[in-house]
């Protein structure tokens, strides 16, 4: 088996996590138990446990504004996250940050960020300190396929290859950036080919195989703690819900997502293939599945029961740092 049995099993729990938290974050939202806008990354779980599965707390990720799956596959606290999405004063950045600005930086994660394409220079700034301190840590930033298109993000790809950062670009293209269809926005015509033409190793994968991704991935994460560069991947995936959650979808086709969630969940294809291959049986899945339903009610149970921030005393806290 060319994958261990604790391997297999914490990707699929990972996995399941997200998509049951996203799933929930839905229920709550719509209930009116989550402020403001709230972007869910259904059917995206695979390249976020797949890039961030052989990461440590030390090296950093930058998420965009989609980024939940990305902090749970890095480690961030389950918990914390709701209650943060609900606003409340426990939450990882105190209620403060809110769906968009997740952070934790004590798992290296730098922090979802709700500007396009702002990922890119940030990370490249973790990936500059690691190569200047020889940490041998990487950085990684994951973009969607509008930001692709940002000159944010071109800048950042010149300068990763320029000065050689161990810096991943992973590009998650999910066809839509937020209405608008890859194949008008992307002049080049290929995400991949225009990557590749910074200078860099550049693939594209298919996003709904944890595996593929996963190889791809760790791939370009030797490369940078070999102090080879900058790699860029473009994964084509699925999004079962809109742009934000309310999202009318009407650039859509009839029955576009009904299908995708039939013959395209990224779940369903690796349970598929660990039971075809002998590396996982059903039964100890299903059990993994249970276990996440409670951890994920248990979440939401506590979250509505912390506390809001208090305007007297946290409305100016945090605002200002002192070095």
């Amino acid at each position: 088996m060319p994958y261990s049995t604790e391997f297999l099993l914490t990707a699929y729990r990972t996995m399941k996590t997200i998509r049951e938290f996203e799933e929930r974050c839905v229920k709550e939202f719509e209930g009116g138990n989550v402020p403001g806008f709230t972007h869910v990354s259904n059917g995206q779980e695979a390249i976020a446990v797949a890039a961030c599965i052989d990461l440590s707390d030390k090296d950093i990720i930058g998420s965009t504004h989609r980024g939940h799956g990305h902090c749970i596959a890095k480690g961030c606290d389950v918990g914390g996250m709701m209650k943060e999405i609900m606003g409340r004063a426990t939450g990882l950045c105190k209620g403060k940050g809110g769906s968009m600005h997740i952070a934790d930086i004590d798992k290296g994660m730098l922090g979802a960020n709700a500007i396009v394409g702002g990922g890119p220079p940030l990370v490249n700034g973790a990936a500059l300190a690691a190569k200047t301190l020889g940490t041998k840590n990487v950085a990684l930033s994951f973009n969607g396929d509008g930001s692709a298109n940002q000159g944010t993000v071109f800048e950042a790809m010149n300068m990763a290859v320029v000065l050689k950062l161990p810096h991943i670009f992973v590009y998650e293209n999910n066809g839509y950036a937020e209405g608008t269809a890859a194949n008008y926005g992307v002049g080049s015509n290929s995400l991949t080919e225009r990557n590749a033409g910074f200078g860099m190793p550049a693939e594209c994968i298919d996003g709904l195989d944890f595996f593929a991704t996963y190889e791809a991935l760790k791939i370009a994460t030797e490369r940078a703690r070999n102090g080879d560069g900058p790699t860029a991947i473009e994964a084509m995936c699925v999004r079962f819900d809109g742009h934000f959650i309310g999202d009318p979808q009407l650039y859509r086709p009839k029955d576009e997502v009904k299908n995708a969630r039939k013959n395209q969940d990224c779940l369903k294809i690796f349970r598929e293939r660990v039971i075809s291959e002998g590396w996982l049986k059903a039964a100890v899945m299903n059990a993994i599945d249970k276990e996440v339903m409670v951890e994920i009610e248990t979440a939401v149970v506590d979250a509505l029961a912390a506390p809001h921030p208090d305007p007297a005393t946290d409305l100016m806290s945090d605002v200002y740092c002192s070095y």
